[in-house]
């Protein structure tokens, strides 16, 4: 009984390690090539093969040791580099829509002088 309890939990652990890569490589995927130059970090295509890797190890290759390293890389990213990135690309890695219209301008919406 104790066993199935332990191989439960390890199996939350790693399914948890699995998701917080995907996020991760997700995430990469998703913010602009120029804003990691902005934010003076390695660039787009080094944190896609980074995370790339690391939710292959955990999908495929079951060795605790590559799987951590893996963990080390996603925290990485979530601590370290996508905070820099939301800072440069105004808080969000893709277009804002939604969010005004073409005719307001730097002070409000420009209502033809009325």
């Amino acid at each position: 009984m104790l066993m199935m309890a332990v191989g439960g939990v390890m199996w939350l652990i790693f399914t948890a390690m699995l998701a917080l890569a995907i996020v991760a490589f997700v995430m990469a995927a998703v913010f602009r090539q120029d804003a990691y130059r902005a934010a003076d970090k390695q660039n787009k295509g080094f944190w896609l093969i980074i995370l790339g890797v690391a939710v292959a190890v955990n999908m495929f290759v079951p060795m605790l040791f590559l799987q951590l390293a893996g963990l080390v890389a996603t925290i990485v990213f979530f601590v370290d580099v996508r905070p820099a990135l939301q800072q440069v690309s105004g808080g969000r890695g893709f277009r804002r829509r939604g969010r005004g219209s073409s005719s307001d301008g730097p002070y409000g919406p420009y209502n033809g002088g009325r």
